[in-house]
């Protein structure tokens, strides 16, 4: 990675006024999520809830975001996110609060999760919006996520649950053994959630960013 430069995530929830539950459900998968994500190395700071339904991190290393950003979405689960993700530098020392952190990534994510609010990109709904200073590398990975999002928008919920599941097992077997079903629907089920074009999706994408700022 580029000396000074990381990815600053501002996520939010969709429709957030719909379920009375939303904060106190976001605050309590957001700690799991953390203590996991941390552990795996995906996150320099916990994920911290900034203000109403929006929290924020700055990421470990750029190729992983797309492999965050799957596990990110399926983690929250049944909360929906829209993602912005800043690729810059940070101001001062990376130490929490997050909320206290100043920089061109966090100035640039706000713009990326603020474009998705407003629907600046496309014709088309999008979740997830990538900023920094390289434009060519901006317009690439927002085409890439805006038709991944097309597939991630049709996933139920039945086939997201074979998704988180498979993601932490990585095999048919014990993701069928957890979830009490046969192999065959769990393989059915992660071909119908698109799993494999999500995946695709993490594996070149994370190559690009590597590409791009390694």
């Amino acid at each position: 990675m580029t000396d000074g430069i990381y990815a600053v995530l501002i996520a939010d929830i969709i429709a957030s006024t719909a379920r009375k539950d939303v904060r106190t459900l976001l605050r309590k998968k957001l700690a799991a999520t953390s203590e996991k994500h941390l552990r795996q190395n995906l996150i320099r700071l916990p994920y911290t809830v900034t203000a109403g339904d929006e929290f924020q991190t700055i990421t470990a290393e750029l190729p992983a975001l797309p492999a965050l950003i799957l596990d990110l979405r399926s983690a929250l689960r049944p909360l929906s996110l829209r993602i912005g993700v800043g690729i810059g530098g940070v101001s001062g020392r990376i130490q929490p609060p997050v909320n206290q952190l100043t920089g061109e990534a966090f100035q640039l994510a706000r713009r990326a999760i603020e474009s998705i609010q407003e629907g600046r990109f496309f014709k088309f709904d999008v979740l997830t919006a990538f900023a920094s200073s390289n434009e060519n590398f901006n317009d690439t990975i927002n085409l890439i996520y805006g038709l991944h999002d097309t597939l991630v928008l049709q996933i139920t919920s039945k086939q997201w649950e074979a998704i988180g599941a498979f993601l932490s097992r990585r095999a048919l077997a014990p993701t069928a053994r957890r979830l009490r079903v046969d192999i065959s629907t769990v393989s059915r089920n992660l071909k119908r959630g698109y799993y494999w074009q999500l995946a695709g999706t993490v594996n070149r994408a994370g190559s690009f960013i590597e590409r791009t700022f390694g």
